[in-house]
């Protein structure tokens, strides 16, 4: 890496890149590349992955790790997606190494206009309704049944050894059933309250 070749730059002459740009830069480019993901039923990617994609895609690198700067560009995706009326794609991104959208996915619930959800598990439970929108709006290959949420596959396998593990330590225990996923309108992306009928639009989901 030269001197010049810090911070952030195009990669086709090392010319320097302002911080602001490049955000705009990489959210153009990962707005396709989640897309790209959401065409594949229950697919995910990692924060890492889309940070290195977004780079190759664009041309433009950084040397600053990218726990720095990849929550600023999803962000705006979550921006973008809710002005073109699109599933949360963010929903999408996950850590490597819990699997877990992680305190970011926030942004999703206050662009709709949620209130945060404060429970990790609930929130990922919401998240992976998020990602079965995305999959069903895109168009991913889905089971005649229309698809189920489901957590990203590392944090599934967590969840089944843990309760593997609690069911050896207590036979007699019962294991509770995981809680439903949240019903989310299929027209505003919104959480649907126990009625099941959209406060905004009017749409009904079935049981």
């Amino acid at each position: 890496m030269t001197q010049q070749q810090r911070g952030y730059w195009r990669d086709s002459d090392g010319s320097p890149v302002a911080i602001s740009q490049a955000h705009i830069v990489w959210t153009r480019a990962a707005y396709p590349a989640l897309v790209d993901v959401a065409h594949r039923y229950h697919a995910v990617i990692t924060y890492a992955e889309l940070a290195e994609a977004v780079q190759q895609a664009s041309g433009v690198r950084t040397s600053v790790n990218q726990r720095h700067w990849i929550g600023k560009v999803l962000a705006l995706v979550v921006r973008e997606a809710h002005r073109r009326g699109d599933p949360p794609l963010t929903a999408l991104v996950v850590n490597a190494t819990d699997g877990m959208v992680g305190a970011g996915y926030q942004d999703v619930l206050a662009v709709a206009g949620q209130p945060p959800i404060l429970d990790e598990m609930d929130r990922e439970q919401h998240a992976a309704a998020a990602r079965l929108a995305c999959y069903r709006h895109f168009g991913a290959d889905l089971p005649a049944d229309g698809g189920i949420p489901a957590l990203a596959p590392r944090l599934k396998t967590a969840v089944t050894r843990k309760k593997a593990a609690t069911t050896t330590a207590d036979p007699a225990a019962t294991a509770a059933p995981a809680p439903r996923p949240p019903a989310i309108c299929p027209n505003c992306f919104l959480e649907l309250p126990a009625t099941r009928v959209c406060d905004s639009c009017g749409a009904t989901v079935a049981p």
